[in-house]
């Protein structure tokens, strides 16, 4: 083809991993969870490594620059993605691509090296351990480093500017979710003979050398452990190189299934499949193969959680469990023991969960009975509703015997079946009102496909929010089997995580942990879900000329705004605060809003700002009056 009939291409589109509607939200939920439990995950491990001065070995500093590669270049592949499965064309210009595949490649190349490293140092550790404090000084240890990200920047480099001097055609659509070598490639109208001979040449070197360093490390190390002459000596070393292997393996196995097969059209779907692992999944596992298989790193984070987070001394915990009683019933402490407030906080809380009944009880039958009200927003709506008298009554009813009884007992059983029912409708309302955020971007980015997008069976998928909520509950009251001392009194006003967790005399660890995870992950990727809806209708809602079509758009998501505002607020106070005996007091005030306030409040939000609200129960009220 002739050089003059070349244009020049300024843009690219993604075709991303699938074009079927019906998978788009899931898949943008899944990568959103696995992003999320990528950047906590690596974060936590490099915290930890800094934090934990017995972790300052070369094997975790090694595991440390290994975190941040991770999170690095899962950074530069994830966000971007995520977009194509909330738009229609998921545009990138030819100066961002280029920056995405220079950056992707450089951390890449980095981690094939880092493994290789980390492999160097496990030979050196078992094959010579008298040796290992002088082979792998700090000196040494700096020198790898150096040398990992200086063979990514020379390959980034490299591949990028070969990539510079290619010319596109007219076809501009990548058959890929992000920017890499062998989709751009196929898109060249000029020669791309130099472009694959340095692929084929850089890959092998960055792929096939790591792979034999690896190789030839491991062949040396298993042989110095058939030598050893016990079990339990071979069973420990082994250990300690299981979690690498398997890392090794993951990595390695798709991306020399992706980089050295034949560049071919038919082997890019399997490439686009390939690649998800070790561009998403490997980092998002990473943190987890070294922590859950790596006894050092449990102790050490089991120490940050309760000396940073929880402030519990572990002398406080490890008592001799002869001395102690099994708990039969817990008694709640209430709001305040102060006796003149007692009646008139009675009062005020019997008027708000008769308010919060009635009102949420109206807003299920209104939308039942007015046909035009049947729409996924208001489907969704009814649900909150449910959700907001369900959680009001698991947890009012009982705080209010607190107010007119001396002691307000639960039986252990009481205390356990609030706990999972109260964890099961608070994980739902965080979830469904990223839902209702997703239904208001549909609407308003993409209302001529809101039908198709917004059908039954999505709405219908999208309210089992409840799925999550008993996986979350389950998950944590299964895990609630603890020990309780003598001292049954729970401060809080009923039985919560953090409260509870303060009585336990057995070891919390686990709990902890899930506490940390579970809350972050329900309310950040929630939270997440929310922010990049609102960012999407807000930069629509920006592209409408009449201030009278700009009123209406951002009328419409008022409600849901001060909704999520009140509620996240809250509950991200109540569940990412330090739980120490100080905070429990304000966190109890906290907790009054999402589990007491905000139940009530939701209502009144969505049907005093709501026309076609005010309208159903203004037709339903007249049709009763005239029968």
């Amino acid at each position: 083809m002739a050089a003059g009939n070349h244009s020049t291409v300024t843009e690219f589109i993604f075709a991303g991993l699938t074009d079927k509607p019906e998978l788009q939200l899931p898949l943008f939920l899944f990568f959103l969870g696995t992003y999320m439990f990528t950047v906590v995950g690596n974060l936590v491990m490099i915290t930890l490594i800094g934090l934990s001065s017995h972790l300052h070995t070369p094997m975790y500093y090694f595991l440390s620059s290994l975190s941040f590669i991770d999170l690095c270049y899962s950074t530069v592949i994830t966000p971007k993605m995520l977009v194509s499965f909330v738009t229609e064309k998921n545009i990138i210009s030819y100066p961002e691509c280029m920056t995405q595949l220079y950056f992707f490649l450089f951390f890449i190349i980095s981690e094939c090296h880092m493994l290789a490293v980390m492999a160097y140092d496990r030979y050196v550790a078992i094959c010579k351990p008298l040796l290992y404090n002088i082979t792998m000084s700090y000196q040494v240890c700096s020198w790898l480093i150096v040398e990992v990200y200086m063979m990514g920047l020379i390959g980034a480099t490299v591949h990028t500017g070969c990539m510079l001097r290619v010319v596109f055609c007219k076809d501009k659509i990548i058959n890929h979710y992000f920017c890499d070598l062998l989709p751009l490639l196929e898109l060249s109208c000029s020669s791309t003979y130099i472009s694959e001979l340095v692929l084929l040449c850089l890959s092998a070197v960055n792929i096939v050398a790591p792979t034999l360093a690896i190789l030839g490390s491991y062949a040396s190390i298993i042989a110095s452990i058939l030598q050893i002459r016990s079990t339990e000596g071979r069973s420990k070393a082994f250990s300690t190189c299981s979690s690498h292997i398997l890392a090794v393996t993951i990595f390695y196995g798709s991306l020399t299934f992706m980089y050295l097969q034949p560049s071919n059209v038919s082997s890019m779907d399997q490439g686009n499949v390939s690649s998800v692992f070790y561009t998403i999944i490997v980092p998002m596992l990473n943190p987890l193969i070294y922590s859950l298989r790596n006894k050092d790193a449990k102790v050490a984070l089991k120490k940050i959680i309760e000396k940073r987070l929880f402030c519990i001394k572990p002398a406080e915990r490890i008592m001799d469990h002869r001395n102690n009683s099994s708990v039969t019933e817990f008694i709640l402490s209430g709001l305040t023991e102060l006796p003149e407030l007692q009646l008139p906080l009675f009062l005020l809380f019997q008027g708000i969960y008769m308010v919060t009944v009635v009102g949420n009880l109206g807003m299920i039958t209104l939308i039942g009975l007015s046909s035009h009200l049947h729409t996924p927003m208001y489907y969704f709506l009814s649900s909150l509703s449910f959700i907001d008298l369900c959680q009001a009554t698991v947890i009012t009813s009982k705080m209010l015997v607190n107010f007119v009884t001396e002691k307000n007992f639960i039986s252990y059983t009481e205390c356990m079946t609030q706990l999972y029912f109260f964890i099961v409708f608070a994980i739902a309302e965080s979830n469904m009102l990223a839902a209702m955020a997703y239904d208001h971007y549909v609407a308003i980015c993409n209302p001529l496909l809101y039908n198709v997008i917004m059908s039954y069976r999505i709405c219908f998928r999208l309210t089992a929010m409840y799925t999550l909520g008993i996986t979350g509950s389950t998950i944590h009251t299964g895990f609630t089997q603890l020990f309780f001392s003598k001292a049954n009194v729970v401060n809080h006003y009923f039985c919560d995580l953090f409260p509870l967790l303060q009585l336990a005399c057995s070891s919390i660890y686990i709990n902890e942990l899930l506490v940390l995870g579970l809350s972050a992950f329900n309310i950040l990727t929630a939270a997440l879900t929310i922010f990049a809806s609102y960012s999407f209708i807000i930069s629509s809602i920006l592209h409408i000329r009449s201030t009278e079509g700009r009123s209406k758009a951002f009328s419409t998501c008022s409600s849901h705004i001060s909704a999520v505002t009140i509620f996240y607020g809250s509950a991200a106070f109540m569940f990412l605060q330090p739980s120490n005996v100080s905070s429990m007091d304000q966190s109890k005030v906290s907790s009054v809003f999402y589990s007491i306030i905000m139940p009530m409040l939701n209502p009144m939000i969505y049907s005093l700002r709501n026309k076609d609200v005010k309208f159903a129960l203004k037709k339903i009220l007249e049709s009763r009056a005239c029968s």
